[in-house]
């Protein structure tokens, strides 16, 4: 059974407060698992795409019939930190034999019955019973009551994704975005020009580069359009069917996620011009 999962909206800054739970925000894949009243295992993307056979590993997780969990599908790398590119890679390949974990943080239906509509840390106390040991294929997230500016710093430290706060009363809001679930980025921060963009308007993106003018990727998300008329007013050094290439590459500011292993900025946004 697929349940349409809550979605979190963003926090600019952590903050404590005891009317919170604050958990590790996992770089990896949203994955609804679900064991229908036979017993048979079917697993959810967030879009409701099943990928039950891309990852046979995971049929076998002595769940209870009735039962669905909402959580993220990992990868690690040998520090033990989530691996999203590694994660994508055995997504996407069946040529990867990357092992996989299921970091359960929700339940959605326990014995058959539906338990979105009560509060959170009776969930939590459900998921307890349902995953009492973790193991490399099955665990569950842990969480702290409060401390969010905290947990945030040792986050920050070990160079983690970020932190998710969730009231501790919260129902589950099932398909919607809440401010009763806030993620807070660790985000990177550099300089780099925009060189070019698509032609195409219906897909936006900006092309990258650092002041050596190696090649940084495409931003194409969080572009204000005062930016955005910026770039498309200045002079154009040469055009290809798809590209154009500005005869003054344009400095600016950007967040990010972190570097690809390629060296490129992984979901770079716009910040400010420099």
């Amino acid at each position: 059974m697929f349940i349409s999962p809550m979605l979190l909206h963003k926090s600019d800054e952590p903050f404590d407060s005891l009317d919170y739970i604050t958990e590790l925000k996992l770089d990896g894949i949203r994955l609804i698992y679900s064991v229908d009243a036979t017993g048979k295992v079917r697993l959810y993307s967030r879009h409701n795409n099943e990928i039950t056979a891309k990852f046979p590993e995971l049929h076998s997780l002595n769940l209870p019939p009735g039962t669905v969990l909402d959580g993220e599908l990992i990868v690690t790398d040998n520090e033990g930190k989530p691996d999203f590119e590694a994660m994508m890679s055995r997504f996407q390949s069946s040529k990867s034999t990357a092992p996989v974990s299921f970091v359960a943080f929700d339940v959605l239906q326990h014995g058959g019955e539906r338990v979105t509509s009560i509060p959170l840390l009776e969930r939590k106390e459900l998921l307890a019973d349902l995953v009492p040991t973790d193991s490399a294929l099955l665990s569950k997230v842990q969480f702290v009551e409060g401390h969010g500016a905290a947990y945030y710093n040792a986050v920050q430290a070990q160079g983690l994704e970020g932190i998710v706060l969730k009231r501790k009363d919260s129902r589950y809001q099932v398909g919607k975005r809440s401010d009763a679930w806030l993620k807070v980025i660790n985000y990177q921060y550099a300089d780099v020009y925009v060189t070019g963009y698509r032609k195409q308007p219906k897909d936006f993106g900006w092309l990258l580069a650092d002041n050596d003018g190696r090649y940084m990727g495409v931003m194409e998300i969080g572009v204000p359009p005062h930016a955005k008329a910026k770039i498309y007013r200045a002079e154009v050094r040469e055009e290809t069917e798809d590209f154009a290439y500005l005869a003054n590459p344009v400095k600016c500011r950007v967040k990010f996620r972190n570097y690809t292993k390629a060296g490129l900025l992984r979901l770079p946004s716009f910040v400010e011009w420099v």
